[in-house]
């Protein structure tokens, strides 16, 4: 089966089709739902990071105007963990211990959120404290080390740096950074019997909905778990956070629906963050710039009871040619709160530490940090010797070099000037190895050629809704106003988490599969039908266009769904679709990037300005250039972010964060972020029948140490902590 390429269809720059929805308001995010007899819960945490609660009253509270009830570890019941550790943190209050600054120690549920608040102040603990684990080199900490999961080498790495003709051995480090989505994270849970239905802020509701059950001991399909919108993630929205088990507990001991919002300074302690990292690399090379060695050492936190672990230094191994490298994470168990993915993750900041680094070789060897790059391409995975599926990072040096105007660049720092201010070019590589898991889709046709297309996955933002219509378009042959695409609610077919680059291609296989098999579903009316002039046909012998069915040996001959189910009598046909990741590529998928970075300095304050940014991106087929093109922006304005201003900070001798709040904890804003050329390069990937590659981490990763490195240049000064202030200039 064909499809007749319409030009309101897959890769041009069509509209949100949700935007009309948010831009009146209408679109309903988990804060929007109050269902009748609605309660309120509100979060009591923990003051300190180590220790037990002696005592805790809760009396006064209970006292308080509104209050229906305070949970506490000494009335909640055992709780079950979700079928993922990695996924679902510990369950809540099932001890005494506390692990954290910022525990959930006590939820109190009371008829307004403001009584909530009032009467959750009221609640006094009493501690016995022991001394917090705050610090990466405490040697009282626990050192977590699984070689077997994040670690990758080949040949000898100690052996061959130690014959290396240039040695480069620098230690980078980087900031925690907390997500801080724009919508604060809720969860509504009502009880029916055993029945639940749950409106949460999560990028994956059927894992939501197997952990609550396991929590609660209920099948899964007497849970339904709806995210239609939400607001923001970035990779926060992937756990089952203990706040959303305990909304649907609260919500079961009061025999009512209840809503519990988090409120900024508990989105720093409830919903992860990106981990502090330390990284020693050394690297090894001849004095014309080709790599010999490479040895990638990260460390970072881990919470005292979790899984949860990042590809930090993996990059490394797989980035560039080079014979011998040892690449390894090693985790410290602290009290600190769990962690969690964030846009980029371990790719994020673990690039950022290999590229600054390749940049202090190319300046020790007076090699352009381009074409130091180039010297050291891998056509093939170099870690494993397979290609990739597609690997067009070659062209995206080009012609992003080409639309940066590279060749401009005078190598020595301090070198240019615009008027009194400092500038500096810089450039950095960027990788992610995105993976795509299972996914079911449900396509319906009705009578009037109209098309429903569902599946249980989630839209933060990053244009699902949208994409989605625009590909079920396509194989369908419709108009993308004749196409409805609804997902969010787990009473739709399973889909996997918006979440490592890997929806896309997972949900938009599933999509085009179901849609390709509703087409053939059409055919089977007709197969036998001696009206039909379609008679016969399979999907390799026709096409499709604006709702019809056509014959490719004959194209004057055809027929619309709407007619072909009329004459069968039929109001509606519906049939599903699937994807499942794939064993047997002939290579391996990985996204690639280049991002260059202009920026101005000021010789006198320190104050650093990124003035312009390219970002060229090996995103094989674009489904929509319009929102690709808002994803490379939003990873870039992560990327200065992460660069410059943003870092959760946290006092040292208890472990409460000290600024959170969004006056205190910086995010780029308009002023800070320059004109982003986004230019995508690459053909169709053969890992999926789209041909697409997911693009959202790709976005940041690379973006922070191109502007390093261009603050490097324009100052001569090497700043290897993140982010780069103006007292570390000064």
């Amino acid at each position: 089966m064909t499809v007749v390429e319409r030009g309101n269809l897959v890769g041009v720059a069509v509209d949100r089709v949700d935007g009309p929805l948010k831009a009146a308001g209408a679109a309903r995010y988990p804060s929007d739902f109050m269902p009748d007899d609605l309660a309120h819960a509100v979060l009591v945490q923990s003051t300190i990071a180590a220790g037990r609660i002696r005592r805790i009253e809760t009396g006064p509270a209970r006292a308080a105007p509104g209050v229906l009830t305070v949970i506490t570890h000494e009335n909640t019941p055992r709780l079950g963990r979700g079928p993922d550790p990695v996924f679902a943190p510990p369950p809540p209050l099932q001890d005494d211990r506390i692990l954290h600054h910022g525990q959930h120690i006590a939820v109190v549920v009371a008829e307004t959120p403001e009584e909530a608040t009032a009467a959750a102040r009221l609640v006094e603990v009493d501690y016995e404290r022991t001394e917090p684990l705050l610090d990466l080199d405490d040697p009282r900490a626990e050192q977590v080390h699984d070689p077997g999961a994040r670690d990758l080498s080949r040949g000898n790495a100690r052996r061959a740096l130690a014959s290396a003709q240039v040695l480069i051995d620098v230690t980078y480090s980087t900031a925690a950074e907390t997500n801080n989505p724009m919508g604060l994270f809720t969860t509504v849970a009502t009880w029916d019997g055993d029945a639940l239905t749950v409106h949460d802020s999560t990028q994956w509701p059927v894992f939501v909905r197997a952990t609550l059950a396991a929590a609660f001991g209920v099948p899964q399909d007497g849970i339904r778990v709806l995210a239609p919108f939400v607001g923001g993630a970035f990779g926060s929205g992937l756990r089952v956070w203990p706040h959303v088990v305990l909304a649907a507990l609260a919500a079961r001991q009061v025999d009512r629906p209840v809503k519990l919002v988090l409120n900024r300074a508990q989105m720093f302690t409830s919903v992860g963050y990106r981990p502090p990292t330390v990284q020693r690399l050394r690297i090894g090379a001849t004095h014309t710039g080709e790599l010999v060695a490479l040895e990638h050492e990260g460390v970072e936190p881990v919470a005292m009871e979790d899984d949860y672990a990042e590809s930090l230094t993996t990059a490394s191994a797989l980035l560039y040619a080079c014979p011998d490298v040892s690449a390894r994470l090693r985790q410290v168990r602290l009290n600190v709160a769990c962690p969690t993915w964030m846009r980029g993750p371990g790719e994020g900041p673990g690039v950022h530490a290999l590229e600054c680094a390749l940049d202090e070789l190319a300046d020790r060897i007076g090699v352009d940090p381009l074409d130091l790059r180039l010297r050291n391409y891998s056509e093939v995975n170099p870690q494993t010797g397979k290609p990739w599926t597609t690997n067009a990072l070659r062209e995206c040096y080009e012609r992003g070099a080409e639309r940066f105007g590279w060749s401009r660049r005078n190598p020595e720092p301090r070198s240019t000037r615009d008027g009194r201010m400092l500038v500096g070019y810089g450039m950095a590589s960027a990788f992610y190895h995105y993976v795509q898991n299972p996914c079911q889709v449900r396509a319906t046709l009705f009578g009037d050629g109209s098309a429903y297309v569902r599946s249980a996955a989630t839209d933060i933002g990053t244009g699902t809704y949208t994409v989605m219509t625009q590909v079920a378009a396509e194989v369908l042959g419709l108009p993308v106003d004749r196409v409805r695409f609804d997902l969010g609610d787990t009473e739709m077919p399973p889909a996997t988490r918006q979440g490592g680059s890997g929806l896309t291609a997972a949900l938009g296989s599933a999509v085009h599969n179901a849609c390709r098999e509703l087409v053939r579903s059409v055919l089977d009316l007709v197969r036998d039908d001696a009206h039909s002039a379609l008679r016969g046909c399979g999907p390799d012998d026709v096409s499709v266009d604006d709702g019809r069915i056509i014959r490719t040996d004959d194209p004057s001959r055809g027929e619309t769904f709407a007619e072909i189910l009329a004459r069968r009598g039929l109001a509606e046909l519906t049939a599903d679709g699937s994807s499942e990741r794939r064993e047997d590529l002939d290579g391996e998928p990985g996204v690639f990037s280049a991002k260059f970075a202009e920026v101005h300095v000021d010789p006198d304050l320190g104050v650093v300005r990124v003035v312009r940014v390219v970002a060229a991106v090996d995103g094989a087929r674009i489904l929509n250039e319009k929102t690709a093109t808002s994803q490379i922006i939003g990873g870039t304005v992560g990327g200065i972010g992460m660069a410059l201003l943003e870092r959760t900070e946290s006092d040292p001798g208890t472990g409460r964060i000290a600024n959170a709040t969004f006056g205190d904890y910086l995010v780029p804003v308009c002023a800070d972020v320059p004109h982003v050329d986004v230019v995508f390069v690459g053909e169709r990937d053969a890992a999926n029948p789209i041909g697409v590659k997911g693009i959202a981490e790709i976005a940041i990763v690379g973006v922070a140490p191109a502007i390093a490195n261009a603050v490097f240049h324009a100052t001569g000064r090497r700043i290897r902590s993140l982010p780069i202030t103006l007292e570390k200039l000064l």
